[in-house]
């Protein structure tokens, strides 16, 4: 699989540059999330889910990308954050 090599460490070195982004991604949902709970505001805002959402679903598609490409990759990413948040807000730690 030699053919493969070069398309396999290009993957790998945008992967290792995808992980360094949602890890601070994270980290800010986690700053939000506490924030959120000690202004009694609501984990899920509906409104800006879908504007985050839309947004880089439309970057995407101006990029040349697919919109359902990023469409579920930010479902996704969208949903894991609003975890956090809802953990945050039901943790009486925090």
């Amino acid at each position: 699989m030699q053919i493969l090599k070069p398309y396999r460490k290009k993957i790998d070195s945008l992967d290792d540059q995808i992980v360094d982004l949602l890890i601070e991604r994270e980290k800010i949902i986690q700053e939000v999330a506490v924030l959120k709970k000690a202004e009694n505001i609501p984990p899920v805002l509906q409104d800006r889910v879908d504007e985050v959402r839309e947004r880089n679903v439309a970057r995407a598609t101006s990029k040349g990308g697919s919109p359902d490409y990023m469409r579920e990759i930010y479902k996704k990413i969208i949903q894991l954050s609003c975890d956090i948040e809802q953990a945050v807000k039901n943790d009486d730690n925090v």
